[in-house]
């Protein structure tokens, strides 16, 4: 028996979500059905290093799975594309210490959420990104941001329906990048809440709107009130962009 790490990215859109969900399509299913096939009908649990809600894309996702095949490593890759759909893609295979772990191993995460701003809604990005075609200030964006930085009890830019109660979170790294016609909000922290990203996205873009005051995001986060913040973005424009963890990868012959 071995344990493989796995990277890939995938198109969130025909997904609802990540996780498994009874009668629904989903990234884990889909996944699971081919580690089933490729085992000829023995059950392969996946572990990930987190759920993506119903639309969200990920660049850099990352799953662990135990398999007693001794497939060489360069073809763990193949194999598992070859039974995949093609909005699901395989990047790479890693032989990894048995204790590893996709979820509990996690150091930092980076999530980038893309904004399109151009007046014309174009119908090839609405799946890819959020149209937001309005007057925005960016320098205002970018002083609020530094106000998230650190660490925090987040409450405030988290779902209601979110079960976690340490809601404390280190924000590492805020970007907000313009490239063309996008604007890049780039994040990095040691975790995430339910809906965190996108709640922290439409508050900075109202931000942007003069809706909401630059002064007024360390009151916001003092409140730990849902309500206190933005709206919540909407999911087409999130990427689970890179997941970070400590050097425990084993060196092994022929798997990248």
């Amino acid at each position: 028996m071995q344990r493989l790490k796995c990277e890939l990215a995938y198109d969130g859109s025909a997904f609802s979500g990540y996780q498994i969900q009874p009668n629904k399509r989903t990234v884990q299913g889909e996944l699971e059905q081919a580690l089933l096939k490729l085992h000829k009908g023995q059950v392969v649990k996946v572990y990930a290093s987190g759920r993506t809600d119903a639309g969200v894309h990920a660049r850099g996702q990352v799953i662990h799975f135990d398999t007693p095949l001794q497939i060489p490593g360069e073809r763990w890759s193949v194999a598992l594309q070859t039974l995949l759909p093609d909005d699901i893609s395989i990047l790479a295979v890693t032989k990894v210490a048995p204790t590893f772990h996709a979820r509990f191993d996690v150091t930092a995460k980076e999530y980038r959420y893309l904004v399109y701003r151009e007046q014309a809604h174009d119908p090839f990005r609405r799946n890819f990104a959020y149209h937001y075609p309005y007057s925005i200030d960016i320098a205002a964006i970018k002083a609020a941001s530094r106000h998230l930085l650190g660490v925090h009890d987040f409450s405030s830019f988290c779902s209601a329906k979110t079960e976690v109660e340490d809601k404390v979170r280190e924000m590492y790294e805020i970007e907000v990048m313009e490239d063309g016609g996008f604007l890049v909000f780039r994040f990095v922290g040691n975790g995430f809440l339910y809906n965190m990203v996108r709640i922290l996205v439409g508050t900075l873009l109202q931000v942007g709107a003069e809706k909401i005051a630059v002064a007024d995001i360390p009151a916001i986060l003092a409140k730990k009130n849902r309500i206190y913040a933005g709206k919540t973005a909407p999911p087409q424009g999130l990427y689970l962009w890179k997941v970070f963890y400590e050097s425990c990868i084993t060196t092994c012959p022929g798997v990248k």
